[in-house]
């Protein structure tokens, strides 16, 4: 299908390691859930300008399940989504039952939020939500995009299935952090039901639990409800197929402000200690 049709893939600049330049990153006009006008594009990160990480849960098919994508934040530029999804051919659909014996394919999309996020909050009618991930280093931030770039070489290289259980967009996700963080996300049952992932992040003090100023903490409900992206998207004007490609940049950045109203992005830890201590004192303060 259109939407898994490309591979993406990088370089990186000989000199300096800071600099990758993704090919076909998706950033795709949706005017319905089926009829989108394509655009494959290349854009070149700055990894040094990393400031941190948004976790996108979008629901499909009641509470336990989603769909699970991961945003990277950047100092000065728009955000990178990256997604985990079954490369499906043409007239296809998803089963969860045939996703357990080799029916799908997996494929690593890179993409514009204004596509990726857009298409399943607008254009399909999900329910989406949008957490950013407190406590973390920059570097663990780096490490973590890096694992996807090793990723996208490893499914160029040699394909690979999507389980249902084992190999989902979710805890394929779990498996690059734990790299990452390691005891600092500890397993869960809620790794395998993809709905609850945002709970188990609260939990883990992974969400700030007291975000705002006056320090009163934030329930998961509260989350959620402050989460919730529908309504920010409503009416968004995403059909930017006539637009430059800097007026294409211009609607991606404003898509990606709008769906971040009245979330607060915390700011990077300073040192482990740090992001430890302040993540145990989350977690604590939410249970």
């Amino acid at each position: 299908m259109a939407e898994v049709d490309q591979r993406v893939s990088y370089e990186r600049d000989a000199t300096n390691p800071d600099l990758i330049t993704l090919t076909n990153v998706r950033n795709f006009d949706w005017q319905t859930e089926e009829d989108a006008t394509e655009h494959w594009e290349t854009r070149t990160v700055v990894l040094s300008k990393l400031s941190g990480v948004d976790v996108t849960n979008s629901y499909w098919m009641g509470p336990l399940i989603a769909h699970t994508l991961v945003s990277f934040r950047f100092e000065d530029d728009r955000p990178l989504a990256f997604s985990f999804e079954i490369r499906k051919e043409d007239g296809e659909s998803f089963s969860a039952l045939a996703g357990f014996f080799r029916r799908y394919e997996l494929s690593l999309i890179a993409a514009e939020e204004r596509d990726i996020i857009y298409t399943r909050s607008n254009a399909r009618g999900e329910q989406v939500y949008l957490f950013p991930i407190s406590n973390l280093q920059q570097h663990e931030v780096r490490s973590l995009f890096e694992s996807y770039l090793t990723a996208a070489d490893d499914l160029n290289a040699k394909p690979a299935w999507y389980n249902t259980l084992i190999s989902n967009c979710t805890n394929i996700i779990f498996y690059m952090a734990r790299i990452v963080s390691g005891d600092r996300l500890p397993w869960d049952y809620r790794i395998w039901v993809s709905g609850w992932l945002p709970n188990y992040l609260y939990d883990v003090g992974m969400l700030d639990a007291a975000p705002e100023k006056d320090n009163q903490p934030w329930s998961m409900n509260t989350w959620y409800e402050r989460a919730h992206i529908n309504p920010k998207a409503k009416g968004f004007d995403n059909q930017a197929n006539q637009l430059t490609s800097v007026s294409r940049d211009k609607n991606s950045r404003n898509f990606s402000q709008q769906i971040r109203q009245d979330i607060p992005i915390p700011a990077l830890a300073n040192s482990q200690a740090s992001a430890e201590a302040k993540a145990k004192s989350t977690a604590q303060a939410s249970n």
